[in-house]
Formats: structure tokens, C-alpha cells, sequence
């Protein structure tokens, strides 16, 4: 497991001296985005730079120079299909929020493909104001882009200021990329203070004095944890666990064990206090720092889950916990098991 990293330095990497694959000019495109209310998805393929005018306004809204979608206020995320104008091998991104100040996503990641067909469909014409329609959602369900998979993992957005827009990644993917997936997440509900959120009593089985291993995570016997049903049998791609405004009583550590569960099985566990032998490890023990957001990605395809416990040591508080990943359906999950 390897902890998420922000997006690089402000200073141009090397990548840059390379070929832009998904350049209008070289014949890039949308196929697909789910909403383009206040501006097209077409505009993040422009080979311009982004331009800001102030006195530039559309019956929808402000007009920007690149992708905006309305704000999400029902299930999912917002993302797009992208087609490259050249395949080849990405070795790194750059997403652009210039001039998206208050309004840019605060998250996002990257999945790609190689297709050996091109798709059939494609967005045509001026979409602002626009979504995806019943018929373009099927058609593009069956790319399953969903279980692409990542270029870039769940990833931190900067603001569209100068200095900041530049959100630049490094990709390490062996592979021929025909079409790219970029998701966008909206803003995640940090927590407004310590009581929204988890927080135990002080455990009084501590030492009387403290032994940290390696890595720098304290040795302790005892732990909390608390049992949560996901929303969907899934594979868990990113682990988000936030401490915010838990400064001086952050747990010093965190580990994240997952299961999969029928009901009836559920029903037996509530009844034994949880104490299954199906619990796997999904993230391993990992230091955590005061008032902070800490995201872990999965380095390995895990099997779905139903269920996650997340457990944290010795006590301490955690504000928000998600887990970030795709659906599986019962049958498909089944043949994984």
C-alpha cells in the first residue's frame, strides 16, 4: 500500500518535452461526459492555453474555458470518456484548473484503456447546458470504463490560481492507452469540528511507556474499531481516512480489514461481536498525522467486499472515513471468491 502523494511540484516535469496525445489537433475527442451544464468537456482538449473574460456569460451561467459541470447533488460522480488522437504510452498528466477558483473539484483520478474497436458513439455540436441522456448513458455502459484500469489514483486538486493550476502527475503505466476515464469527485463533506465525528474515551491499557516499531507506529495492545455495511459489494480501490480538527486526540494509527458477507452471515457476526475468520486486510496499519486528510491507494486488485471494519489505535478520533472503489454485481462477485 502506498499512501497518496498531492499532485507534484510547480516545476514543469520533464514529461512536458513529450507529445500531448489528447490534443484536438491531433485528433482527440470526447465521446462522452456525463454533464457539461456551464461548460463542454470539449474545451479540456484545447491546445490554447485557458483564457479568463470577465464580461463572458452564456444563458447558463459564467463562460469558461473549460469543463464545468452543474453542482452534484444526486448519487455518483461527474467523468468523461476521452478518446487520444494518438495512442501511446502516457507517462504523465497535467490537469489544468486554471482559472477555477472557487468552483474547481477538490478530487479526481484518471482510469484508461486500450480499445481494438473504436466506439460508435461520440458527442457532436455545442453541449453546454446538456447531460447525458438515457441512450448515451447504455451506450457508454458498454465500455465498462468503470473497471479501467488507473492512470492516476484518487488525487488532490489544487485551485485555478497562477501558481497552483498546474496539477501535475506522474504516470507509471506499462501499457498502449487508446481512451481515457477522468473522474471527477465533488467536494467530500470535511467535518465542522470535533463532534461530527468518531471519537473514543481514552484506553487506560496503555503502557507506561511507549514502544514505536520501523515505521514509527507505536506499539499498543489495545484498539477501537467500529463495523460498517457498504453501500455496495465493491472492489475498494482508495482507503480516505480524515482527522480533521482532531489535533491533540488523533488515534496514532489505522488499519482497514474488509469481508464479504451474506445476510445471514451478517446476522451471526452481530451476534458474536463480530468475531469472523473472514476478515481480510485491506489496509495495513498506517501512521496518521493530526487535522489531516490521508488517502491510501491500492496498489493490488482485491477481492469485493460487503463489509469494512476500520480499526485505529489506541483511541483518538477520525471525522470521515471513505472508501473509494467500483460496484460488483453478486454474480460476477461470486466467481471472484
Amino acid at each position: 500500500m502506498s499512501e497518496h502523494r498531492a499532485a507534484m511540484s510547480s516545476t514543469p516535469p520533464h514529461f512536458l518535452n513529450f507529445n500531448d496525445l489528447a490534443c484536438e489537433s491531433v485528433g482527440a475527442k470526447v465521446l462522452f461526459a456525463t454533464d457539461e451544464w456551464f461548460a463542454p468537456a470539449a474545451n479540456l482538449l484545447k491546445r490554447e492555453p485557458p483564457q479568463f473574460i470577465a464580461s463572458a456569460f452564456t444563458e447558463y451561467g459564467k463562460w469558461m474555458d473549460g469543463w464545468e459541470t452543474r453542482r452534484k447533488r444526486t448519487p455518483g460522480h461527474d467523468w468523461c470518456v476521452i478518446q487520444l488522437g494518438v495512442p501511446g504510452l502516457v507517462y504523465g498528466v497535467d490537469v489544468d484548473t486554471s482559472f477555477f477558483t472557487g468552483n474547481h473539484p477538490p478530487h479526481m483520478s484518471i482510469q484508461g484503456a486500450c480499445l481494438d474497436e473504436e466506439p460508435s458513439f461520440c458527442l457532436e455540436g455545442d453541449r453546454t447546458g446538456m447531460a447525458a441522456s438515457d441512450s448515451q448513458l447504455t451506450a457508454v455502459a458498454k465500455l465498462g470504463s468503470e473497471a479501467w484500469p488507473e492512470l492516476v489514483g484518487l488525487s488532490e486538486l489544487k485551485p485555478g490560481y497562477p501558481d497552483s493550476c498546474h496539477n501535475y502527475f506522474l504516470v507509471h503505466f506499462p501499457h498502449r492507452v487508446t481512451h481515457l476515464r477522468l473522474n471527477l469527485y465533488p467536494g467530500m463533506g470535511r467535518a465542522a469540528n470535533m463532534a461530527d465525528g468518531w471519537e473514543t474515551a481514552r484506553r487506560l491499557d496503555r503502557p507506561k511507556k511507549l514502544q514505536a516499531d520501523q515505521h514509527g507506529i507505536l506499539q499498543l495492545p489495545g484498539y477501537e474499531w467500529a463495523v460498517f455495511r457498504l453501500g455496495h459489494m465493491g472492489v475498494i480501490r482508495a482507503v480516505e481516512v480524515d482527522t480533521a480538527h482532531f489535533k491533540g486526540n488523533f488515534p496514532d494509527s489505522c488499519r482497514v480489514e474488509v469481508c464479504t458477507l451474506t445476510p445471514e452471515e451478517e446476522a451471526k457476526c452481530l451476534g458474536t461481536s463480530w468475531n469472523s475468520g473472514k476478515w481480510r486486510i485491506l489496509l495495513p496499519p498506517q501512521k496518521l498525522r493530526p487535522d489531516d486528510n490521508h488517502v491510501f491507494n491500492m496498489e493490488d486488485t482485491h477481492s469485493p467486499a460487503t463489509h469494512a471494519r476500520l480499526i485505529i489505535a489506541p483511541d483518538g478520533g477520525v471525522s470521515r472515513l471513505r472508501l473509494w472503489g467500483q460496484p460488483v454485481f453478486e454474480t460476477t462477485a461470486r466467481s471472484k471468491l
